[in-house]
C-alpha cells in the first residue's frame, strides 16, 4: 500500500530552525525527517541516507511538472552521494539534484524560496 503523505502546512515556507531530531517551520515543529514541496511541508519517513529513493522521492516526483527546478537533499550531519538510479529519476523529471549537509540545505534552501526560485528540499533530521 503507498504511504499517504499529508502535508503540515500548505504552501512554500522557511525553515526556521532544526536540530534535536526535527524542524521549525511556519510556527510548527516535527521531529523527523521531512519533504519541503512548493504544494507544503510534510512527514518524510526516511531516517538514513541509503533510504532515499526515486520511491521515497515519489512525492516530489508528483508535483507538477516545472514546479521545482532543483532538489536540494539534506543527508543529515555530512554530505553523503546521491545514488544514480535517485539522480537519473529526478533527471528524467525535469529536476536537478544537490545533496548537501542539512545545515546547508537548509540555508540554500531558505535563500533560494525567498527568491522565488523553484526550489524543494528534502531533509533528513539531525540529532
Amino acid at each position: 500500500m503507498p504511504q499517504k503523505y499529508d502535508a503540515f502546512v500548505p504552501g512554500s515556507h522557511e525553515i526556521e530552525g532544526f536540530g534535536a531530531g526535527g524542524f521549525r517551520f511556519a510556527d510548527m515543529s516535527h521531529r523527523g525527517s521531512i519533504l519541503v514541496l512548493p504544494s507544503g511541508i510534510s512527514a518524510w519517513d526516511v531516517t538514513t541516507p541509503t533510504q532515499i529513493t526515486p520511491q521515497s522521492l515519489q512525492p516530489v516526483l508528483d508535483e507538477p511538472r516545472g514546479t521545482i527546478e532543483l532538489l536540494l537533499i539534506g543527508t543529515g550531519e555530512f554530505l553523503l552521494p546521491i545514488r544514480q538510479d535517485v539522480r537519473a529519476a529526478l533527471k528524467e523529471a525535469g529536476i536537478g539534484v544537490d545533496p548537501m549537509a542539512t545545515a546547508h540545505a537548509i540555508a540554500t534552501y531558505n535563500i533560494l524560496v525567498t527568491e522565488k526560485r523553484r526550489v524543494a528540499a528534502a531533509l533528513l533530521a539531525v540529532s
